[in-house]
């Protein structure tokens, strides 16, 4: 090989190399716009436990965010293994980083939805149990009544016997 060609090779490596950090830079960038607003996933205008929870789960989404990062991923290893980068230590921070985020954000998803799901049984169960509380209440209070009213019956035949002997 001439010295032209060995002197082209290495301005097309640069070049590549330079590249390369920027597709990873460029993914990476893409993958944290995918992710929430912060005050996506904390305001909220539902009316109810069940809307907030539905609300914020649709708010928890990623979208692409991991496409995103399976790509900066795809274009760093490349560029770890040609030796590439001369400093790449904080794309892999970045990337770790952003690694953490989304699986925070995907587990926090994934909680809002288990919960989205089990609060209208729960709510059914407590109504169910209120019902049942309301009705034994109700049946005490006839009762009650009922031998209130017995009691009543029974002074009123005493009073009427104690009538009928005086006279």
């Amino acid at each position: 090989m001439s010295q032209a060609t060995l002197g082209d090779d290495e301005e097309l490596f640069g070049e590549a190399a330079s590249e390369m950090r920027e597709d990873v830079e460029s993914s990476l960038e893409q993958a944290w716009s995918e992710l929430p607003a912060a005050d996506d996933v904390w305001e909220s205008d539902a009316e109810n436990v069940l809307g907030v929870l539905n609300g914020l789960k649709s708010a928890l989404d990623t979208g692409d965010a991991e496409a995103h990062l399976r790509d900066a991923k795809k274009w760093y290893t490349m560029g770890q293994r040609a030796d590439a980068f001369e400093d790449a230590d904080d794309l892999e921070a970045e990337i770790e980083s952003l690694e953490e985020t989304i699986a925070d954000v995907s587990a926090a998803g994934e909680q809002a939805t288990d919960l989205a799901s089990t609060i209208p049984s729960l709510r059914g169960a407590l109504q169910e149990a209120e019902s049942e509380t309301e009705d034994e209440e109700s049946a005490e209070t006839s009762e009650e009544t009922a031998d209130n009213d017995d009691d009543e019956d029974d002074t009123d035949e005493t009073v009427a016997d104690e009538e009928n002997e005086e006279a």
